[in-house]
């Protein structure tokens, strides 16, 4: 489907999922859509399962916005006690559209946590409370988070999935051209189609070398081997060592949850020299979560970091907390700051990199290759360390759940032909705040 057919389906309000594989415009489309929405004065939940990519379509998170945080699992009583809180009674009752980009690290639990939030906030009991919803993303992108790694709790197997007349839009345009053999690898992964052509082109960049002054990110698979290297990396620098504990508050396993989720270490150890980055966002203060830079000194209030666009900041201690009932049930305050001469895929998820040296070696998850690539936009910017025999294969089941998406938008791609825009306005005339030309 292009860019242009889906626009439409969006503006006559159905409830959609945008897909497609890298440089297809799913971001662009999000963000035209959103400045349709503000153009007409609809009230639009913006929200990312990542703080990165919520940046990107200028929103926040969804489990800020909700209101849901942290929580797989709420009872009725509590979802009551949240949509009683003002700011979030009036924020969910008057929104008309809400937006969920990075789709498949949103879990099933938490779909239909939403959908009885916006159910009971709207005093609605069609599927989120009459909502339209447009879930954005790509499956073959890093799974939510969970227990069972061969068991993931996509959102598509949420209880209200099946139940919400959801359409789809998968894209299949190009809009980055210099894409050409990287795109065909990247296609080639998704369909676990990869041969001997697809590795003759990989093979290039195995022998890598990048121009002066180009310092590429470093991303493997295992914690283990992340940690090594920032460490050897950081006893390299003959500089004082600045030590920054992590502070926590409040009951021991919410404050482990904040530990797991915050991403700043308990432990810091930098040094001047150092490479770093953030991970929070703080638009106000310059940055956000992945954006890279270099220590160049430190005051009487933390560490001073210059990002590699060549912006000063000087870097404040923040909290991440857990509240309910407007109060504070645990807390950790650290620097939004890590080493990261090297950094795990997963934690490169939403990035996109100017240039990497990528070991898929150790591989053990299904679809982490394909996560680790898809960071970069062309093959110049890609050095492969090492592969394995899964690197570059993804999980059957969302290869088969892929296929079912673009074979039902085949079938959206042809009604909307068959039955024109137009036609399709009138039967959706109810939806007041979409306008056609």
């Amino acid at each position: 489907m292009t860019q242009k057919q889906a626009f439409e389906m969006l503006r006559l309000g159905y409830t959609m999922l945008i897909t497609g594989s890298p440089g297809s415009g799913k971001t662009h489309l999000l963000n035209k859509f959103i400045k349709h929405l503000k153009k007409y004065k609809v009230p639009v939940g913006i929200t990312a399962t990542t703080g990165i990519a919520a940046t990107h379509i200028g929103g926040t998170t969804l489990d800020s916005w909700s209101g849901i945080g942290l929580a797989e699992e709420l009872t009725d009583p509590q979802i009551y006690e949240i949509t009683q809180k003002k700011y979030i009674k009036e924020r969910l009752l008057k929104t008309k559209v809400v937006i969920i980009d990075e789709v498949s690290m949103l879990s099933s639990g938490k779909v239909d946590l939403l959908n009885r939030l916006l159910q009971e906030a709207q005093r609605n009991q069609n599927p989120f409370g009459g909502v339209q919803m447009v879930f954005c993303g790509d499956f073959f992108q890093l799974p939510p988070v969970a227990d069972d790694r061969n068991n993931p709790p996509y959102a598509f197997k949420s209880k209200i999935w099946n139940s919400m007349d959801l359409h789809v839009a998968y894209l299949t345009e190009t809009h980055r051209q210099e894409m050409g053999d990287f795109l065909r690898v990247l296609n080639s992964i998704r369909s676990n189609t990869v041969g001997d052509a697809e590795y003759k082109i990989l093979r290039v960049c195995v022998s890598r070398e990048f121009p002066r002054g180009v310092v590429p990110t470093r991303l493997y698979t295992h914690n283990i081997d992340v940690d090594a290297i920032n460490k050897r990396e950081l006893e390299k620098i003959n500089s004082n060592v600045f030590s920054f504990e992590m502070e926590v508050s409040g009951i021991p396993t919410l404050v482990q949850s904040l530990k797991n989720n915050c991403l700043a270490p308990e432990h810091l150890e930098l040094k001047k020299g150092a490479v770093v980055m953030f991970v929070r966002n703080n638009l106000r203060e310059g940055y956000i979560n992945g954006t890279m830079g270099r220590v160049t000194g430190f005051d009487s209030g933390g560490p001073i970091v210059e990002t590699f666009d060549r912006r000063k900041i000087h870097v404040k201690n923040l909290t991440w907390s857990i509240e309910e009932d407007g109060r504070i049930k645990a807390s950790v305050t650290q620097f939004p700051l890590r080493l990261a001469w090297a950094i795990t895929v997963h934690k490169s998820q939403g990035m996109t990199l100017s240039a990497a040296e990528v070991d898929l070696s150790k591989s053990f998850l299904l679809g982490m290759g394909y996560v680790a690539l898809s960071r970069l936009r062309n093959l110049e910017s890609l050095k492969i360390l090492g592969l394995n025999e899964i690197a570059l294969s993804v999980s059957p089941e969302i290869a088969a759940i892929d296929r079912f998406i673009q074979e039902k938008s085949k079938e959206e791609e042809e009604e909307l032909s068959q039955l024109g825009v137009i036609t399709r306005f009138f039967r959706k005339r109810n939806v007041m705040y979409h306008l056609t030309s």
